[in-house]
């Protein structure tokens, strides 16, 4: 499964059904407990993260969102930057990497465009203005008038050297441009727990594994431990884009102490008018912000770990009952029983009533749901539901057939290394390795098995496991690494050099962010100094 899955010589979601048929016929697992961990609890959350993205997706929500945090930070230059980057990391933090990066990309390229016909504009009339300037003193001096009149004729100016310049400025930001948002779509993602695949993996390698680890990964926990690493890799990968494409120049950058440009306020105009397509905010448009908001909430609440939940509260044996997945799950019912449009209160009158009016004339009390089936299965991206499943069914056998064990003892002397330096060259593999196959299969193939590493050594699972979590996502340096990789490259504006240039310092940047946050704030959260009682299931097993 390792090979196919590197190599994808069939679908990825294919190789990912192999469990189903090859455990079974050699005695490893029975097909009841291989099926099983297709839909299982991480699974379901996932699924119903999805179809809450899927909602906010459908009503063009996140564009809305997009466009106003936009015309917030304004249009100068590393504004302008700054706001694409976050803008595109908060809505990869709730919705797909993918459709958050097919939706930004296009609103740059019409702000880009824009910039670029307003530059041109003014610079044909700079240089008509200069064609008769030079017109007028040839005529004065009485030399070289044919040439004079051939040169205006043709409407031709000599080269001026400042034009190629400003010409590869404005390819050096439209490379910065473009490339921000396929990052910010990355590093955005890794801040939730459905933000990205392999964090769901982690997920459910850890209950997996370790059945009794207390719940240690939620929602509530991985958040405060990844939404400050992901701060920290957007400004440095934002200072890193703006030196290396725009050149930090405050006053021009930022615009200090200047008034807006013709440029920047075209840029600002185009942003209006794409507000402007969207109207005002509709009935079903609140009505999916409410219940995404009241699904983070709920997610937040469930078991915050300083003080009792509400799952606790309300329900008793609710800690043990209740996981991630239901508020997901719930809200996701919502959606398709709520009402996209605000309900009719209007009674029938038969001495009003129009003996012509149909009965499709008559409008129902209640309109179509906020969401319907047929959206969710066009946009459910049912190759990765599998390709969980398959994941989860592979580390259930290796745990139970004492193959996790095993590897676990092959690996025993590494435990004379420093825990902080295994941290960080599983960090600089798994970031190398992620670059030419799936981050969904990179973190399944591997974590097990750093999961094996931590038994061994006696180190907790956490602290290899989490870094090796992160820098899956960390897919900078090769357009075929990633989705938003391969959408930002279609366009045309870069080439596999420059991805290349810039995603090898990405990748430091990864790697040296993880390394700070597993070391500093992650170790107090997660106890990572201590080797945990549930850790030894692995061994016992």
């Amino acid at each position: 499964m390792a090979v196919y899955w590197c190599t994808e010589v069939i679908p990825l979601a294919v190789t990912s059904l192999m469990p189903v048929v090859f455990l079974p016929l050699l005695g490893v697992r029975s097909a009841k407990s291989v099926s099983l961990q297709y839909l299982n609890n991480t699974n379901m959350l996932f699924f119903g993260g999805l179809i809450v993205a899927i909602s906010v997706e459908h009503w063009k929500l996140h564009k809305r969102i997009a466009l106003k945090v936009l015309l917030f930070l304004g249009v100068q230059p590393a504004l302008l930057m700054l706001g694409f980057m976050i803008v595109t990391a908060f809505l990869s933090m709730w919705i797909s990497n993918t459709a958050t990066t097919a939706m930004m990309v296009p609103i740059i390229q019409a702000v880009l465009d824009q910039l670029d016909s307003t530059e041109h504009d003014v610079a044909v009339m700079e240089q008509a203005a200069g064609q008769t300037n030079t017109v007028i003193e040839l005529e004065e001096k009485s030399t070289s008038v044919s040439t004079a009149e051939n040169v205006v004729s043709n409407e031709q100016v000599p080269d001026d050297p400042r034009s190629s310049e400003e010409k590869k400025k404005r390819k050096h930001i439209r490379k910065g441009m473009t490339l921000c948002v396929c990052y910010a779509a990355s590093i955005g993602g890794t801040a939730t727990l459905t933000g990205t695949g392999p964090n769901v993996v982690l997920k459910g390698q850890m209950n997996q594994l370790y059945p009794n680890n207390n719940d240690i990964v939620n929602f509530a926990s991985w958040f405060g431990f990844a939404f400050p690493n992901m701060v920290l890799m957007l400004a440095l990968a934002w200072l890193w884009l703006q030196c290396s494409f725009m050149g930090f120049n405050l006053k021009k950058s930022w615009g200090c102490g200047k008034e807006k440009t013709s440029r920047e306020k075209a840029a600002y105009n185009v942003l209006k008018e794409e507000m402007k397509k969207l109207g005002s905010v509709s009935y079903a448009e609140l009505n999916v912000l409410l219940l995404f908001a009241l699904l983070v909430l709920l997610w937040f609440t469930r078991n915050p770990g300083f003080v009792k939940g509400w799952a606790s509260w309300l329900f008793k044996g609710g800690e043990k009952y209740i996981t991630d997945a239901v508020p997901a799950m719930f809200v996701a019912l919502l959606l398709f029983i709520l009402p996209a449009q605000k309900p009719t209160f209007t009674a029938w009158n038969p001495s009003k009533s129009d003996p012509e009016q149909t009965e499709k004339d008559i409008k129902p009390f209640l309109s179509a749901p906020l969401l319907e089936w047929n959206a969710v299965q066009r946009k459910m991206p049912w190759s990765i539901v599998l390709l969980l499943g398959g994941g989860f069914a592979l580390a259930d056998a290796s745990a139970n057939s004492g193959l996790s064990a095993w590897l676990g003892r092959q690996m025993t002397p590494l435990g004379s290394i420093p825990p902080w330096a295994i941290a960080t060259v599983i960090s600089l593999i798994i970031a190398v390795f992620t670059e030419c196959t799936s981050n969904v299969a990179t973190a399944t193939l591997f974590l097990p098995v750093f999961a094996s590493l931590a038994t061994s050594i006696r180190i907790h699972p956490l602290y290899v496991m989490l870094p090796a979590t992160l820098s899956a996502s960390f897919a900078f340096m090769l357009p075929v690494a990633t989705p938003p990789n391969a959408i930002v490259f279609s366009y045309g504006h870069i080439r596999v050099l420059d991805m290349v240039k810039s995603g090898i310092v990405m990748n430091v940047i990864g790697v040296l962010s993880v390394t700070l946050a597993i070391n500093t704030w992650g170790r107090p959260m997660f106890g990572l100094d201590t080797f945990p009682a549930w850790a030894n299931t692995t061994t016992k097993q």
